[in-house]
């Protein structure tokens, strides 16, 4: 695990999704982190416990026509809906796809260099389950862009405080959690729900390691370095 307390040369960050469950968690670690001067964060709606530190920015955009960004060295995206929350298909792939995309790409001409991303467990450009193909498909759009290091994280359901959040619980995420805890070590690691905080603390490592190309990192995965 990259080491969050030495200070290093220190970077500009960018967060788009902070107001969510990995993303309020990478937040906290981002703040934490010495290596970083500067965090802008991208909202679509106010959110002002976010701005905790005179080293953070706070930035309302629309992703649909995204002004320029600022410069910046690392970019972490955590958006991501539901196609029940979104409301339909379309709406999600607005939110999972293209602004995905439209941040990691407005971001690049502004310089960035490492790119961390939150996409899903499963997610296949060709999958017959359209949540999937949809993750795939940005996942497949995400790794032709010129960035000098790409991590796609993958994590399977997510364990977190979502009413905290002022968020709807997930009814998915709560009946598989239920389900699985009395069989929970019969479990494949890389199946078992995962920790919020978990996710954000290999995403911010993977961008302190900055290790060039493409690279994807499953959650059995994160779920062993913990």
């Amino acid at each position: 695990m990259a080491d969050t307390t030495q200070p290093l040369i220190q970077r500009d960050a960018l967060i788009a999704g902070a107001t969510g469950l990995i993303g309020r968690e990478l937040f906290k670690l981002l703040l934490a982190s010495h290596h970083y001067h500067r965090i802008h964060v991208l909202l679509r709606r106010p959110a002002r416990d976010l701005q905790a530190d005179e080293r953070v920015s706070l930035h309302y955009v629309e992703y649909h026509k995204l002004t320029p960004m600022p410069p910046v060295d690392d970019v972490f995206i955590a958006l991501g809906t539901t196609i029940n929350d979104a409301g339909s298909r379309d709406a999600f792939r607005r939110v999972d796809y293209d602004a995905v995309l439209a941040t990691a790409r407005a971001c690049l001409l502004r310089g960035a260099k490492r790119l961390v991303v939150v996409s899903a467990l499963g997610a296949a450009s060709r999958s017959l389950v359209f949540y999937n193909r949809v993750k795939g498909q940005m996942e497949e759009a995400i790794s032709k862009l010129p960035y000098e290091s790409v991590t796609i994280v993958q994590p399977s359901l997510l364990l977190g405080d979502r009413a905290a959040l002022g968020q709807p619980e997930r009814a998915g995420e709560q009946w598989a959690a239920k389900l699985l805890k009395p069989v929970m070590p019969l479990v494949p690691r890389g199946m078992r729900p995962i920790a919020a905080q978990d996710v954000a603390r290999a995403m911010l490592d993977a961008a302190l390691s900055a290790n060039p190309g493409v690279h994807v990192l499953r959650s059995a995965v994160m779920q062993a370095k913990k």
